[in-house]
């Protein structure tokens, strides 16, 4: 068998007792076992843990990288309404330029596959959508980039957001998005984006209950359209910080709900720690939605960036390893069980919501390695461990250097 390339001595998160090779031919995995005889090039990592690389299933490439002109916010309306001012002044290559500082910081830590959400409507109309589709062109050699156009500030209530939407669609948006939360007639947008998603075929992914009263949710509205329109599997819902109100037993009961009909949970712990419970001058709530329990009950699960260095969420680097140790944290999570949990929420369960098909360590898929200074998925989350290596259909992408210590 003739190979491109053997990296040897790794080890898998299903199997970290295991030392294994992985064979690489014409950009796909060829073979993964002990001990490959080969006489191909070969790299040898000494043990340590590969990935099939960090899936980013939420985040805002649109408006990162904005605390030079636009200061963090005391709450959400007021992060929606400091960034909608912005908007009009924002230029396509204004909208790359923040957009690929980001994008590099999160192919740094070893993100191989993203969806990222970008505002339409008559403030920035497609600028920011054109802006991104040449990210997503420009930035193939490292990273897969979806792209979710939606309403950032109402659908009904935002006259001239509708065609915008449509126009995107028709120009090659793979999901549409919502934000029922800021519109005047929530249950009308649902439906719009819904019809949308129906006409041009493609998965929906709303921002959903984004405060914690679970007396005004509507998730239920959403699981409700999915399961009548038959588009179980292919929506997704971020933030439902409401849901971290609720009594365990009626938060399960959502769980169960979701999965029956086929609604992700994407949770960013970042963002959601940073705005909610603001009203509280103690004991605040973290208005972190229970990933790790919905995940426990058969609902796909996701920990994602959302913002970074913006109002909204006024710091991040863009690695998805640092926000599954985060909602580590806040979940108040310790187990190896756990933390194995929180890995699986930024590899493949953002996978399995995205429905990629061609993700995974396994022979035939693509050979998209990232490659951890760590031994097992649960030292990976616990110590944050950098990525050494990236590898993007077999090619090397990135290389980090291990620190040296210059001892007396």
């Amino acid at each position: 068998m003739t190979l491109d390339l053997v990296l040897r001595d790794l080890r898998l998160p299903e199997a970290p007792e295991r030392v294994v090779d992985i064979a690489i031919r014409a950009g796909r995995i060829a073979e993964i076992a002990p001990n490959i005889a080969a006489e191909a090039p070969s790299e040898s990592f000494g043990g340590r843990l590969a990935l099939p690389g960090f899936v980013e299933s939420h985040v805002h490439l649109d408006k990162s990288c904005l605390l030079d002109r636009v200061s963090g916010a005391p709450d959400l309306p007021s992060a929606i309404a400091a960034v909608s001012a912005a908007k009009p002044s924002w230029t396509e290559e204004d909208v790359y330029a923040r957009g690929a500082r980001t994008l590099e910081k999160c192919i740094a830590h070893g993100t191989t596959r993203m969806r990222t959400h970008v505002e339409a409507d008559p403030r920035i109309g497609l600028r920011g959508f054109r802006a991104v589709q040449a990210l997503k062109r420009d930035y193939a050699w490292a990273i897969d980039l979806q792209i979710c156009v939606f309403p950032q500030e109402g659908l009904t209530n935002d006259p001239g957001t509708d065609p915008l939407l449509v126009e995107a669609c028709e120009a090659g948006a793979e999901v549409i998005g919502g934000c029922p939360y800021t519109d005047v007639d929530p249950h009308a947008q649902i439906a719009r984006i819904f019809d949308l998603a129906q006409r041009f075929d493609l998965d929906v992914d709303f921002h959903l209950d984004f405060h914690l009263d679970p007396a005004r949710m509507d998730l239920g509205e959403i699981c409700r359209v999915t399961e009548a329109r038959r588009w179980g599997g292919r929506v997704a819902v971020g933030h439902v910080s409401a849901l971290s109100a609720l009594p365990p037993s009626e938060a399960l009961a959502w769980a169960r709900r979701m999965a029956d009909v086929g609604v992700a949970l994407t949770v960013l712990p970042s963002t959601d720690l940073f705005l909610m419970g603001r009203e509280h001058d103690r004991l605040i709530p973290r208005g972190v939605a229970p990933a790790h329990a919905f995940h426990a009950q058969g609902c796909r699960c996701s920990l994602a960036t959302n913002n970074v260095l913006n109002p909204f969420t006024p710091f991040g680097d863009g690695s998805l390893l640092r926000m599954a140790n985060l909602y580590a944290n806040a979940a108040q999570l310790g187990s190896a069980e756990a933390f194995r949990a929180c890995l699986s929420m930024v590899t493949d369960q953002p996978a399995a919501l995205m429905n990629l098909s061609d993700y995974g360590l396994a022979p035939g898929l693509a050979a998209d390695v990232v490659i951890l200074d760590a031994p097992s998925p649960e030292a990976a989350v616990a110590e944050l461990s950098p990525p050494l290596a990236v590898y993007r259909a077999g090619r090397r992408t990135l290389t980090r250097a291990l620190p040296t210590l210059h001892r007396p």
